[in-house]
């Protein structure tokens, strides 16, 4: 039974780093820059 526990354990990690990693990098891209705005006033 610690086996299962183990496996769930890690299998659960990896999909909850998954999705924090997706929301931060979607974060990233999402964020206005700096060169951005020179760019709109030009």
């Amino acid at each position: 039974m610690r086996e299962s526990n183990f496996w769930y354990y890690t299998i659960m990690i990896i999909v909850i780093a998954h999705f924090v990693i997706g929301f931060g990098y979607l974060i990233y891209k999402l964020s206005p820059k700096k060169g951005d705005k020179k760019n709109k006033n030009e």
